[in-house]
């Protein structure tokens, strides 16, 4: 059962409790329930006292398998056992909190690259059904599928983009459709266990090691590399909305400088926030045209429809 949204401190104006505050501030809105996930993430003591070490520990043994893996005249992979043990690592020693964010980020990962499905050059474009509910699912290589469902969905979007030149005006026209922007579902046993006390960014430090061993090396590169397109996609859904205001929030971009393997367990936790911001603009965005619509009825003729916002 998941907790309700963060329990607050008692404000004291002396001593003011920085968390409590980040959390009720809105200037950059987030889901209350995933925010308040993050924010026990953030304060937690693993954090604290855990991460550094560990993250010094795992590029190390980073750059060795890096090095001797481009040493080898061969390349090995292996997909099952790298999906089965991060099933089983999340679930045995990474916080509850951490692991709600992990599953849920696939779940709106798919959202996303359907709502640009629905509103893009050609509606026919497979679809994302990538939608777990537990850490047990992410076994079924549900890692890869999540990169091989951003660029396959980046090449079909070039493509049905050039066959389709002026696709944008129609769907300006037309009206932006919401039907993909929907509740994920996720389903992560929050019962305390005192082995369960990884943060995410530990726990990505970690597991970014396993990552590249069991990977090829150019699999693991494209695997880095796909961060950076956080800002291909803040763009892609800008130009359907025609609104470019919340795009200084993508601190992922430039996918043209690859950024260096070491930093990628800090780059895929800005990815996870970056994709929360997107969705939860998507959904404020959704709840805006409805209104207006609700209005439009309402008020007949009173009413006129701007570009892009259906």
């Amino acid at each position: 059962m998941t907790p309700s949204p963060l329990k607050l401190h008692p404000y004291n104006r002396r001593d003011p409790n920085g968390w409590d505050v980040l959390y009720l501030d809105q200037a950059i809105p987030v889901d209350p329930v995933a925010k308040a996930h993050m924010i026990r993430d953030l304060r937690s003591w693993s954090r604290v006292y855990l991460l550094n070490p560990i993250r010094m520990v795992a590029n190390l043994l980073l750059a060795i398998i890096l090095v001797v893996k481009r040493l080898l005249p061969f390349e090995f992979k292996g997909y099952w056992l790298m999906h089965q043990a991060a099933a089983w690592f999340l679930k045995t020693w990474v916080r509850p909190e951490a692991c709600y964010l992990i599953v849920r980020h696939l779940g709106l990962g798919s959202n996303i690259v359907n709502f640009l499905i629905d509103n893009g050059p050609d509606p026919t474009i497979p679809k994302s059904g990538l939608y777990p509910k537990t850490e047990a699912d992410l076994a079924d290589n549900a890692f890869l599928e999540h990169d091989l469902i951003l660029y396959n969905f980046v090449y079909d979007y070039h493509q049905a983009q050039t066959a389709n030149p002026h696709w944008i005006d129609a769907v300006h026209q037309r009206g932006v459709t919401f039907d993909s922007v929907r509740p994920v579902e996720i389903n992560i046993d929050f019962t305390p266990r005192w082995h369960r006390i990884l943060d995410l960014e530990s726990a990505i430090e970690l597991f970014k090691v396993f990552y590249s061993l069991l990977l090829t090396n150019q699999e693991f590169e494209r695997a880095v590399l796909s961060l950076q397109f956080d800002e291909n996609f803040g763009c892609y859904v800008s130009a359907v909305i025609n609104d470019y205001r919340w795009n200084h929030l993508i601190t992922n971009r430039h996918p043209l400088a690859p950024t260096s393997p070491f930093g990628a367990a800090r780059a895929l936790l800005l990815h996870g926030i970056t994709t929360e911001y997107l969705h939860r603009y998507l959904e404020l965005t959704q709840e805006a045209v409805g209104e207006r619509r609700v209005g439009e009825l309402a008020n007949p003729g009173q009413h006129r429809r701007s570009p892009g916002q259906g």
